[in-house]
Formats: C-alpha cells, sequence, structure tokens
C-alpha cells in the first residue's frame, strides 16, 4: 500500500513536471510566432534578431574589434544631432583657436594660447603614438596620480585646457565639451569597452642614463626642427595677420606656447612624443631621431621660459606618484629639482 501510494506521488510529480515544460515551450514558439509577424508587418527594423546591432562597428581579421589605432578608419559622421555635434568637436580640436582661443571671433574664450590640441594629438586625434583620442572613451574614467582621483574624461579633458592650451575648464555641460566627448566618442566606437589597444599613449624610450646634454640638443633642434618650428621656437602661423587661424607649425616655447603645468613640459614625456613622430613624417615603426637625440632635444625645448601654471603644488596629493621629470616641486625625495628635470633619470 505504501509502494502504491509512492508509486502514484512520483508519477503526479512526473505528469507535473511535463505540463510545466509543455507550457514553456509552447510560450516560446508563440512569442516566435508573435516577432515573425510583426517583422512581417514592418514593425521591426530590417534585419532585427533579437542580437545588438553592429552595423556601424567595423569587424577585423584579428578580432570583433580595432585592436591598433593605426588600422583606424574615420567614418562619415552621421546625419544625427549626435553625429552633427561630433563634427563641431572635430573642429574644436583641429582649429581650437578659431572656435576658443584668445583672439576668436565666434564666442567665449576658454583657450589662453593659440595653440590646437591637435599640435600634439595629430591629424585630429588619430594618430598612433601621438596621444590619439582613438579609445578614449573606452577606457575611462580612470585614475589619475595628478588629480589624486578617479578621472572622468571630461576632467581630463579640462587638465589639457588648464596646461597644454593655458586657459580655463570648459563647463562639463556646455555644447563644446559634449561636442568633443561626441567626437572622441565617434572616434572610439571600434573599440571594446575597458580595453586598451595598441598605439595610445606614447613610444617607450630607452633614455640614457646621464643628465639632458643641451648644447646637443640646441644641434639637433637646429637640423631638424627649425624649417617647421623657427630658430626662435615660435612656429609658422596659418595667417600671418591673423592669430585666431592658429598655427600650422605650434610655438614650442615662450608666451604663446603649452605652461610649466603641461604633460610636454616634462623632459620624458616630451622625448617619447619627439621619437614616434617628430620631425614630420616620423613614426614609431620609422623614427628619424634616436633616444639620445629625442631626450636631449626635448630638454632643450623644455630649457626655455614658458608661461606658469598656478597651483601646481596642489598636483600629485599622493607625492610618490609624481613623474621622475616633473620639473617643480614639491617631490616626495630630496632630488635636486634641476635632476628632475634634466635627469638623470636613474633613481
Amino acid at each position: 500500500m505504501e509502494k502504491e501510494r509512492f508509486n502514484n506521488e512520483k508519477l503526479s510529480k512526473e505528469v507535473t513536471k511535463l505540463a510545466y515544460q509543455s507550457r514553456i515551450i509552447g510560450f516560446t514558439f508563440m512569442l516566435v510566432v508573435v516577432l515573425i509577424l510583426i517583422q512581417m508587418l514592418g514593425l521591426l527594423p530590417a534585419g532585427f534578431s533579437g542580437q545588438p546591432i553592429t552595423d556601424s562597428v567595423h569587424v577585423f581579421a584579428e578580432g570583433s574589434f580595432l585592436q591598433h589605432v593605426e588600422n583606424f578608419e574615420m567614418d562619415p559622421f552621421p546625419d544625427t544631432e549626435e553625429g552633427k555635434l561630433a563634427a563641431y568637436g572635430e573642429k574644436l580640436i583641429t582649429q581650437t583657436a578659431t572656435y576658443l582661443g584668445p583672439e576668436n571671433k565666434l564666442g567665449a574664450i576658454y583657450s589662453g594660447n593659440n595653440l590646437a590640441c591637435a599640435s600634439c594629438h595629430l591629424n585630429g586625434g588619430t594618430k598612433a603614438f601621438a596621444a590619439p583620442y582613438v579609445g578614449l572613451t573606452a577606457v575611462f574614467p580612470m585614475y589619475s596620480g595628478r588629480e589624486g582621483k578617479v578621472a572622468t574624461l571630461e576632467d581630463r579633458i579640462n587638465g589639457c585646457f588648464e596646461r597644454s592650451m593655458n586657459g580655463n575648464k570648459l563647463p562639463t555641460d556646455s555644447k563644446e565639451m559634449v561636442a568633443i566627448i561626441s567626437y572622441m566618442k565617434h572616434l572610439s566606437k571600434d573599440v571594446k569597452v575597458g580595453q586598451r589597444i595598441k598605439g595610445q599613449g606614447f613610444v617607450t624610450l630607452d633614455m640614457p642614463d646621464r643628465k639632458a646634454d643641451l648644447k646637443h640638443g640646441q644641434v639637433i633642434f637646429e637640423k631638424q626642427c627649425v624649417s617647421c618650428h623657427q630658430g626662435d621656437g615660435q612656429g609658422q602661423r596659418r595667417d600671418v595677420a591673423d592669430i585666431s587661424q592658429g598655427y600650422a607649425y605650434p610655438p614650442l616655447w615662450g608666451y604663446d606656447s603649452f605652461n610649466d603645468g603641461a604633460g610636454m613640459a616634462r623632459m620624458l614625456t616630451a622625448a617619447k612624443f619627439i621619437k614616434g613622430n617628430m620631425p614630420l613624417g616620423a613614426s614609431a615603426e620609422n623614427p628619424m631621431l634616436t633616444d639620445a637625440e629625442a631626450y636631449d632635444v626635448a630638454a632643450y625645448i623644455n630649457s626655455f621660459a614658458r608661461p606658469v601654471k598656478t597651483q601646481k603644488e596642489l598636483d600629485y596629493p599622493d607625492l610618490s606618484k609624481k613623474p621622475k621629470d616633473a620639473g617643480y616641486p614639491p617631490y616626495a625625495d630630496k632630488i635636486a629639482t634641476e635632476q628632475h628635470k634634466y635627469g638623470p633619470f636613474n633613481f
């Protein structure tokens, strides 16, 4: 009797289980039928398959996302509000003086010099190993030692405006900031979120274990740099009569250059940029200067006076994170400022 009751209960459970599975299968079938009917009636976008739409994302041989900045391909800006903002952002990056500079005739002034963001972020921020913007929206926010906090991309952009552009912060909700972010997002759409790719930042440099040789740096400058940046380092304007048009080749020191709190005012940062990009036509794969030449000419360029960034003493709240080549105190160590600026960096 007990055995019969056990078998009946077991049979009942199996029947209930089969009934539940049948309802699930039936519901799934009906859902598929409904989706097919909706698509046939044109109520879903053509090509809808239940998977993310990736028509605007390139597929690369080495994977589904861009792996190296050198393989970046610039797509047209879409005919959308965001696309229009991105196109405006490109103008702000490549013609910064015209739109935001101290002599601009179009609106508010945010830049304190007449450089362009593209003076350092070459080819509109698309050249490999020239601090490209490609992929930036995939890796921000990120921790910033200089700020002592997790910084947003807006924070990073404003850092450039206060230092490289020797100016003032853009309001984070301004059209200009949104446009620049939209442009960077357009450049980064083929990069996997959270992934760093090759070609970001600068090349590596085997720095000499010595103090920079400024006389040798001057020789390199006069041989390799004066045709564009001129003997006095003041570059060449696009329009001699109208400084708001910016520079074809930017000044490297003096009143209209980046200030002493900028990344390029750090000798090793400048040397890495120079090694991978200068003189014009150089690349990471085909440099025109040796590591020692880039090292010395970077020091020569940064030996000249330039605008002074205020409140630099607030940089790097944790001084242990301050780069060795930061040319201004305070420091966590007892090394002289002169050595922090010109090396050797064997500490």
